[in-house]
């Protein structure tokens, strides 16, 4: 196992302590090393892997693999080629196993689960706080974290919430949803133009193209089809690194506006827009000064049209096949029986 990376795992009461070796970024155990885990036997933790691939629980192929490891049997190093099984047969393994530790293992997975699906995220604290340190240690998944962190702050829905929340707090601030939408819509485009250089009409306007792959999107709501809801929203259409960019800017902005806000300081409605010049200023970032050459009616109409000549193309596309699996299946039906 020279050169991989092992984890250092502790049981809940701290008695035993396990080596999980990541192979091709997965984490597996030997059923000897699973028995270990559990407090149970060999040919236990044996017979719940036999039920659970032959209730295709979970897929052989995906979950075990045999690795060359060293065993010392009557004084000799031997050398054997030993089944090591994936981190889900070993989750899989441990609501089956009737234990105490299997036990534990039920309880702390059911109370994560339960957090995930009543607040939609699961967080190992601890584990964040102290990365790893060395070239032996688990794989820090911190910065992956942040930049998902990141892509959900800068959602148009979170950040029209934040911007509404920051807006109710000016001095001279009078409740009004076209106000809002309108002030929302001048910070989007001012925020995608210090990234791309072109406001949110004119990204939608110039990148959606029925003649390209899912209209030009890079994103849909559902993945592989293209919906009226995906093609007006200019997020959409951004490159990833794009998209790094506009979510780093956004949060930046966020957390200076969060803290504007929290600091009691009087602003007036005009001060925001300065605000956001200056900041972005700041941050060496082109800044917007009008309200740029496409509007959102010439951008929704555009779009609208180029998803219409989308649709029908698609339509033609599955027709084509359709026909093609007809005149196929009459083919076979003619062949005559060797």
């Amino acid at each position: 196992m020279a050169g991989n990376t092992l984890i250092l795992y502790t049981t809940q009461d701290g008695a035993a302590q396990f080596v999980l070796r990541e192979l091709g970024g997965q984490l597996w155990l030997t059923q000897a090393e699973i028995a270990a885990l559990y407090q149970t036997t060999v040919s236990n933790i044996n017979k719940h892997i036999k039920a659970i691939l032959a209730e295709n629980e979970l897929p052989e192929r995906a979950t075990i693999e045999y690795y060359s490891i060293v065993q010392t049997e009557g004084g000799r190093e031997i050398r054997r080629e030993v089944a090591h099984y994936a981190l889900p047969m070993i989750i899989a393994i441990g609501y089956r196993v009737r234990s105490t530790r299997g036990t534990q293992f039920r309880q702390w997975a059911t109370r994560t689960l339960g957090g995930y699906l009543q607040k939609g995220f699961a967080i190992d604290d601890e584990r964040l706080k102290n990365p790893p340190v060395g070239t032996v240690a688990a794989p820090d998944y911190f910065d992956e974290l942040l930049e998902r962190i990141r892509d959900i702050r800068a959602s148009e829905k979170r950040v029209y919430l934040r911007v509404r929340e920051i807006f109710a707090l000016a001095a001279d601030y009078q409740p009004s949803f076209k106000d809002t939408t309108r002030f929302f819509q001048i910070i989007q485009n001012k925020l995608h133009f210090a990234c791309t250089g072109q406001t949110a009409a004119e990204l939608v306007y110039r990148r959606a193209d029925a003649s390209q792959p899912l209209m030009g999107l890079t994103h849909t709501a559902t993945t592989g089809v293209v919906r009226k809801s995906d093609i007006k929203t200019a997020k959409n259409y951004l490159r990833q690194d794009e998209i790094s960019e506009l979510n780093r800017i956004v949060t930046m902005w966020l957390d200076f506006a969060e803290d504007q806000a929290k600091r009691k300081k009087q602003i007036f409605l005009h001060d925001w827009q300065e605000k956001l010049d200056q900041f972005l200023q700041f941050n060496d970032r082109k800044v917007l000064q009008d309200s740029g050459k496409i509007s959102k009616k010439q951008a929704d109409e555009k779009a609208a049209a180029e998803y219409e000549r989308y649709a029908a193309a698609q339509r033609a596309i599955k027709e084509q096949q359709g026909e093609s699996d007809i005149a196929e299946l009459l083919a076979l039906s003619r062949r005559k029986p060797q």
